[in-house]
This record gives C-alpha cells, sequence and structure tokens, in this order.
C-alpha cells in the first residue's frame, strides 16, 4: 500500500516540531507529498531544470536565499515560475527564518503553492523532515495477527482466528515480554530492508481475549509491558493441530514468508490441548537468536551423524 500526505498534514503533525508556519495566504495546503526525499533547487533557480525533482518538498536555505536576494529581477521572475509551475510541487520551506524574498513570495501566491518558513537551519530541519517523512510514506501493509517482542526479537504471531494468539501474546506479556499490537499490525518497511511493526493508534496497548474482552495491558501490566512499535523479525503461524500432516521434527528445514517484498523467517507450531505455546514461542525467539550467529542445533546433530557413519570404526 503506497501512502501519501498533504501539505496541511505536515503542518498539523510537526508545527510544534519542526517550528513551522504558513507564510503569505493559504495557498493549496491539500496539495500531496507523496516522497520522502527533499530537494534544494540550486541550478533550478538559474532555469535550468533538466533533472529538477519537482515532487520533492523543495528547500530554500540561505545559498538559495542569498541568489533570489542578488539575481535580476527579470529573470529571476521566469525562472521561478518555471520551477514552482509543476502540478506535483509539493511546497517551499525557507530555513533559519530568513527574510521572505518578495518575488519568491508573489510567485507562490501567484501559482497556489504553499510557502512555510521554520526557524531550524538547514541541516537539521532536513534531517529532522527526513525521518519523519520516511516514517510516514514508507510502504504499509496491514496484517492480522499480534507482534511481541520476545528476547528482544519481534515476534508476529498468526493463524486461524480464535486459534488463540492472544491469549499466547498475553502469556508472553504475563512472562515479561512486552506487546506492541493485537489483533490488527501495521507494517511499514524502512529504508535498509527493514520491517516495523506496529497497532493502530485507536487500540494501541489494548488486547482482546474472548470470554474476557478488551484488556488494557499498559494498565494492567505497566508502562514496561508495552511499545509502541518495534522490528517485524519472525513469524509464527498457529495452526491446529492436523493427524493426518507430516510436521518437521528435526528443524533442518529453514522457512520463511514475504512481507512487502522481504523475506522473514517462519515457524509453524501446530495447536492442541496441552501445548504450552508461549514458551514454545520464547525458544522459538532464542532459536532464532542462534541461527542468526550460526548456530543451527539440527544441523550440527546432523554433521555429527553423518561423521558418524563415516568413521571407519563404527
Amino acid at each position: 500500500m503506497k501512502t501519501t500526505l498533504t501539505v496541511r498534514q505536515l503542518l498539523e503533525d510537526q508545527k510544534t516540531a519542526l517550528s513551522l508556519k504558513l507564510l503569505g495566504s493559504q495557498g493549496d495546503v491539500s496539495r500531496i507529498i507523496s516522497v520522502s526525499e527533499v530537494n534544494r533547487p540550486g541550478l533550478a533557480l538559474g532555469g535550468y531544470l533538466d533533472h529538477f525533482r519537482s515532487e520533492r518538498i523543495q528547500i530554500v536555505g540561505r545559498g538559495e536565499h542569498a541568489y533570489c536576494l542578488r539575481t535580476e529581477i527579470s529573470g529571476l521572475k521566469e525562472h521561478l515560475r518555471s520551477m514552482l509551475d509543476y502540478s506535483d510541487l509539493p511546497c517551499v520551506v525557507l530555513t533559519r527564518d530568513l527574510s521572505v524574498p518578495p518575488l519568491l513570495l508573489q510567485t507562490c501566491e501567484d501559482l497556489r503553492v504553499p510557502l512555510l518558513s521554520t526557524s531550524l537551519d538547514t541541516a537539521t530541519f532536513i534531517g529532522e523532515l527526513t525521518a519523519y517523512l520516511e516514517e510516514k510514506l514508507s510502504p504499509l501493509t496491514l496484517v492480522h495477527g499480534v507482534l511481541v517482542a520476545v528476547y528482544g526479537l519481534g515476534m508476529l504471531i498468526q493463524g486461524e482466528s480464535g486459534i488463540g494468539k492472544s491469549e499466547c501474546a498475553l502469556e508472553l506479556v504475563k512472562r515479561g515480554h512486552i506487546l506492541i499490537a493485537d489483533d490488527v499490525v501495521e507494517i511499514r518497511k524502512r529504508r535498509g530492508g527493514t520491517l516495523v511493526g506496529s497497532s493502530p493508534e485507536i487500540v494501541r496497548h489494548f488486547i482482546e481475549v474472548r470470554g474476557l474482552g478488551l484488556l488494557d495491558v499498559k494498565q494492567l501490566f505497566g508502562i514496561g509491558s508495552v511499545l509502541n512499535q518495534f522490528r517485524v523479525e519472525v513469524a509464527v503461524q498457529l495452526e491446529l493441530w492436523n493427524v493426518g500432516k507430516v510436521y518437521d521434527r528435526v528443524g533442518l528445514e529453514e522457512k520463511t514468508t514475504k512481507i512487502l517484498d522481504l523475506e522473514l523467517p517462519m515457524v509453524n507450531i501446530p495447536v492442541s490441548p496441552g501445548r504450552n505455546l508461549a514458551i514454545l514461542i520464547e525458544v522459538a525467539a532464542l532459536s532464532q537468536r542462534m541461527r542468526a550467529q550460526g548456530i543451527i542445533s539440527a544441523q550440527e546433530l546432523n554433521d555429527r551423524l553423518i561423521q558418524r557413519m563415516q568413521s571407519p570404526h563404527v
């Protein structure tokens, strides 16, 4: 799912954090921001628009500001209009509380391009804005399941409705692990190939257990029992025990699943009366951490057996 936001949303979310204010008339604050990268106009102010990234927020720092104040008016007016006339250009931001070049303000008003100002220096503003945009605009998918941090590993527990995902998560929280999301997990793909899961804000920190209803985990177990977001690193698939199905009993088989085109290790756990799912998931987390360090118990035993069979003394 591709996500976007508007200039209006940016102002509402980050007005205080980024010291943003809207200059001049309102402009078209419904303009769409679709990418997390930003752009400094540079050569575009001189009329060179080849490879100009109009879809990005345009940042005007001290260099661009000085150019706007010193350049001959007629040429600059034409270049500004050409640069700002792109329909996909979201907005222009002046950093450092710089004085507003009258021609820039007039051109923005004529073309209804929102002109914003911030008191932050250019480098700090770009860093903070990019971090915010990456979080808001990264690819998103909604997954039915439960996300719990078990021994520092993000375990995404999935399975059919009623199989016991929430009860398992509740037991894990009781054992000292951390709940991130129950029922619906919002998963975003961040830069560097990392998946980060969170809960929709309206149900954050709540868990639904049949027979008990909705429970506020934060209130029941304390603030240390919940987190707003966490990495998604292992998928756990719960399924009803099928007598006729052959399950992996050794652990040599490595299964994976894909979320947002990224592969995750996957563990299938059959569910039957008497099995302690919380303990099994704890062990699965520890086993996965060992695998990440190159320690695979099943492979070690397999190597021992092969070595023993090849030994002439057997």
